[in-house]
């Protein structure tokens, strides 16, 4: 893909994007024409109320569902120009996704589940363990490889997804409610760490969330509302 940083030209692009789930009388209209550009290196927070678009328009961002009209640009990739394959290798290799319920298998080890990702992207056992272990060190999880997700706090817990998000080195970090079963410190505590692979790796974070308090570590807060972006607040 080409260097969006080279010319200056956003990381992600959406330009009158629309979402229309359904057809006729029944139709519902998620988004309505969305215009939003994230550069590379930034840290994002989307908010609204349910119902608003913001689920909607992470789906798009992920490549987990593809818009109804105007454009999505990744790196300068047209997304609605790619077929099924090819969307599914830009997730594999320039997306990382962590959710609210971290999603790890839970008869399986922090460092295994952490090598799931490398396992389709076609590693070798050797060196998708190194990449494991060294994705494990870098959100604090030393000496926690051996765990089973039982044996983990929920805040251990996520840091072991965002390892198996991080490992494959991804573009950008697209988070769910990362914090949405977490108490206040705990969240805090990871809050923390996606600050620290945004700022000192270039990670760059979209996260959707309905707490505030958790928004104002990012560089800006996308607000939807009614499948429109409300307004655009730095914290």
């Amino acid at each position: 893909m080409m260097d969006a940083g080279a010319d200056g030209a956003p990381l992600i692009d959406l330009a009158g994007v629309t979402k229309v789930f359904g057809i006729g009388d029944i139709a519902v209209h998620a988004l309505q024409g969305i215009d939003l550009q994230i550069r590379r290196g930034e840290f994002v927070a989307i908010m609204g109320p349910s119902g608003s678009g913001k689920s909607t328009a992470m789906n798009i961002l992920g490549c987990l569902d593809q818009p109804s009209g105007g454009h999505y640009r990744f790196d300068g990739v047209e997304v609605g120009a790619l077929n099924r394959d090819q969307r599914a290798l830009l997730r594999r290799h320039f997306l990382g996704f962590v959710f609210q319920g971290y999603n790890l298998l839970s008869r399986t080890t922090a460092v295994e589940n952490v090598e799931l990702p490398l396992i389709y992207q076609g590693y070798a056992r050797a060196e998708r363990r190194a990449e494991a272990l060294s994705a494990l060190q870098r959100v604090g999880l030393a000496g926690r490889e051996l765990h089973d997700p039982s044996e983990l706090s929920g805040g251990q817990q996520q840091r072991v997804a965002i390892a198996r998000a991080i490992v494959t080195q991804p573009e950008v970090l697209l988070a769910d409610e990362p914090t949405g079963n977490l108490d206040t410190a705990r969240g805090r505590e990871i809050m923390d760490l996606i600050t620290t692979l945004n700022r000192d790796e270039g990670l760059t974070v979209v996260m959707v969330t309905h707490d505030t308090d958790m928004a104002g570590y990012a560089h800006r807060i996308v607000r939807f509302r009614d499948g429109q972006i409300e307004r655009v607040d730095a914290p």
